[in-house]
């Protein structure tokens, strides 16, 4: 790939600019998808489950957007998985109470077969996080939360987990490198569900993980890569060439669904058919509260026409869920609660449709 872009630019530049072709006259400007299983031998790649050019152009862009070295995985529960291999045998975890639910459940079935003891913990409260990590082997951090929305002191965390010889793992799908670097506030490993904010169409499945540049960073890294290979988490090279697709215009996707957002939670909080409003002032997912019980809200998802009722996020149409309908969400995320993922519609087109359903709840 071409190595040639300035050092210096800005996110949506380097969106644009990475993972391309090197600028030789008659050379494609995109990376070309490559669809072979086996190489000729003596190569620097002799099968594919050990590399794909198509690989190698998403994880330059994704690792010049972190500022580090990107895996990509099948799925984003492969990337977890891969980043909790990290955690030694019978190691301790200290977790999120609410995170992406596939996370959660990952975590109890490893505690459940005895292989991780996991503290979950509320990941805003600074001081619950740094007494919990006493003994512990790996902090994962969200932030934000998935579905509260709840903020870490991520700089504050990673200085603490470090300080007691933990690695840091980083879920960053939320927040995009669009808003936050976690790598740049010294954390280990950033992981990433594709499907979501960075690809941002729904039409992949895909997961990712990026390394620091550090010493520690580079042995995380050869781990990963070692855990990718044998267990076979490979990402297929047509959904990876879409994804990369889709990150050229991500700056673009997110910004305007970030302004519709923006404008959706100030409206929100004086509607007289929410209790509560969850926005922590970025991002394009926002959560709220109905009135009237789990049964409003489950008529709300069931009564809009432009906003689609459909578990997942990030993409370019806007979602809502009402998640205690997931049976291991977290009891203390509350019945009443719509994770809206507003996407890129007009937003007083959102907003009609999103005020006319909640007051026929």
């Amino acid at each position: 790939m071409d190595a040639t872009h300035p050092d210096d630019l800005a996110p949506a530049s380097l969106l644009v600019s990475a993972g391309r072709p090197p600028r030789v006259p008659g050379a494609g400007v995109n990376a070309p998808l490559e669809l072979t299983s086996t190489y000729v031998a003596d190569g620097e790649v002799n099968y594919a489950r050990a590399g794909n050019p198509t690989w190698s152009a998403f994880e330059e862009a994704l690792g010049a957007l972190e500022g580090g070295t990107a895996l990509v995985f099948a799925s984003g529960m492969a990337a977890v998985a891969a980043a909790l291999s990290l955690a030694p045998e019978r190691g301790v975890v200290v977790a999120p109470t609410h995170a992406y639910n596939g996370t959660g459940s990952i975590l109890g079935d490893l505690a459940d077969a005895g292989r991780l003891e996991v503290r979950r913990v509320d990941i805003s409260d600074t001081a619950a996080v740094v007494a919990a990590l006493d003994g512990a082997d790996l902090l994962w951090v969200e932030s934000p939360t998935n579905p509260m929305l709840e903020v870490a002191d991520v700089p504050a965390l990673v200085a603490a987990a470090h300080e007691r010889g933990a690695v840091v793992v980083c879920d960053n799908t939320f927040a995009t490198p669009l808003v936050q670097q976690p790598l740049a506030d010294g954390a280990d490993v950033v992981m990433h569900s594709v499907t979501k904010f960075l690809s941002g169409h729904s039409d992949v499945v895909l997961g990712a993980t990026v390394t620091a540049p550090t010493e520690r960073g580079r042995e995380l890294q050869e781990r990963l890569a070692h855990h990718r290979l044998i267990h076979g988490a490979i990402a297929g090279p047509v959904e990876t060439w879409l994804a990369l697709r889709g990150m050229r215009t991500m700056h673009l996707r997110v910004e305007r669904a970030t302004a519709n957002a923006a404008v959706l939670a100030e409206r929100l909080g004086g509607h007289p058919a929410v209790e509560r409003v969850r926005y922590p002032g970025f991002g394009a997912v926002v959560s709220i509260e109905v009135c009237g019980g789990t049964e409003a809200a489950e008529r709300v998802s069931a009564t809009v026409r432009l906003w689609t009722h459909a578990t997942s996020l990030g993409g370019v149409e806007s979602l809502v869920e009402r998640r205690r309908r997931i049976s291991t969400e977290p009891l203390t995320v509350p019945e009443n609660l719509l994770r809206l993922s507003v996407g890129v519609e007009d937003v007083e087109d959102l907003w009609r449709d999103l005020d006319r359903a909640l007051r026929q709840a």
